[in-house]
């Protein structure tokens, strides 16, 4: 296949034979959810703070909030987020849209930063972190200076500056070595990486700012997010983009372990709602707790790669070229098997979430499943992963 242009087919029916996701009871995928929620956000502007808003979460949020006529400040220091992100959420709002975007290159590690940043702002978007259990377990002290002391600085400049609503990213890794199914959030395990151990503390922290100072502090643990702009780069891309790039160059895929390790994956338009929910909730049983931000069903690795390579084979041909007489407009055929290796240290064997206290308390109801999900997601990965290898 490497050497080839891809076409993207009209989209069909999904007509996948791949084992479906377990969708809960009273999970009913509303395609106009995110519809409401801006309809919401455009009769009473607001001022937003996203932080890590180059990176892959905060740039859609930076994203869908500007459309929706609300004024947001961004803040990074492209450690791992990007400008082209940014650029590319200001292409898509277009000039009206651009007008209320102030963004601060910073690190959150420094308070001065902090400060400067929660001026003026109604609500925080939390996003800004070094990602990754592989990362924190080789360099903890560095991870934790964003982490943990990042994250402190963010919230007392949020308190002092009168921001009340601190809405930020946990994680799905503090419910460790729990073998309960689905994850509850009341009940964890013990933790098995630093990065772990960061994003409890993060949770610690944020209850007791709720106690003791009554901020209105909101964790949301995601559950292996994917979608546009997810960054296939890098000795710690996600597993997703990843598969997609090295597919598209021929390349070797891994999975680590035997590939029935499993996963709630969920796609980014969930994860835009749960903020932009806990962002608005008036419901005080929300303020100083976590959610789980999944779709509630689980799909093994092994299921994952079957899935990626299905829609692959389902939505592209290869376009017509010079260099390929003959073979332009052929459907691609991806039948390469993937390459098992050991399993890697500080993960989690199983993870699937129970959604009902988000859904509950502030009307989580994803739009989502991982299938609907990809089947909008390959076309971005195959497009930019292709244009950034031509750069």
């Amino acid at each position: 296949m490497e050497g080839f242009d891809l076409i993207q087919i009209e989209k069909m029916e999904n007509n996948s034979k791949l084992p479906r996701q377990e969708i809960p009871p009273g999970c009913k995928i509303q395609n106009s959810k995110l519809d409401q929620l801006g309809e919401a956000l455009r009769s009473d502007p607001k001022s937003w703070l996203v932080t890590g808003n180059a990176g892959f979460i905060g740039s859609n949020l930076t994203e869908f909030l500007l459309k929706h006529n609300q004024k947001v400040v961004g803040v990074d220091n492209f450690s791992t987020g990007y400008r082209h992100n940014i650029e590319d959420v200001l292409a898509q709002v277009g000039d009206e849209g651009a007008k209320n975007f102030t963004f601060i290159e910073g690190d959150i590690a420094d308070f001065e930063t902090c400060e400067k940043a929660c001026e003026g702002v109604d609500i925080v978007l939390h996003q800004a972190a070094l990602g990754s259990v592989p990362r924190s377990i080789a360099d903890p002290i560095t991870s934790n200076r964003s982490n943990v002391t990042g994250f402190l600085n963010m919230l007392t400049a949020a308190k002092e500056a009168g921001v009340k609503r601190f809405v930020y990213a946990s994680s799905s890794s503090v419910y460790g070595d729990s073998k309960e199914l689905p994850k509850v959030e009341e009940r964890t395990g013990n933790l098995l990486s630093p990065y772990a151990a960061m994003k409890m503390t993060n949770e610690l922290y944020g209850g007791v700012f709720k106690r003791t100072y009554d901020m209105e502090t909101i964790g949301l643990r995601y559950f292996n997010v994917f979608g546009r702009r997810q960054d296939p780069n890098g000795a710690y891309a996600a597993v997703i983009p990843k598969w997609v790039g090295s597919l598209l160059s021929d390349e070797a895929v891994y999975i680590n372990g035997d590939g029935e390790t499993s996963r709630d994956f969920t796609y980014i338009d969930n994860v835009i709602q749960m903020n932009i929910l806990s962002g608005l909730t008036d419901n005080p049983e929300a303020f100083g707790e976590a959610f789980n931000v999944a779709v509630g069903g689980r799909n093994t690795l092994n299921e994952l790669y079957a899935l990626i390579k299905d829609q692959l084979n389902k939505q592209f041909k290869i376009a017509p070229s010079e260099n390929t007489p003959g073979v332009q407009n052929s459907p691609i055929r991806i039948t390469k098997e993937p390459i098992y290796r050991d399993f890697r240290p500080g993960d989690i064997r199983h993870s699937n979430a129970d959604i009902s206290k988000a859904q509950r308390i502030v009307g989580y109801a994803p739009t989502h499943d991982i299938y609907q999900g990809m089947e909008e997601a390959i076309g971005w990965y195959v497009k930019n992963i292709s244009d950034a290898a031509d750069n």
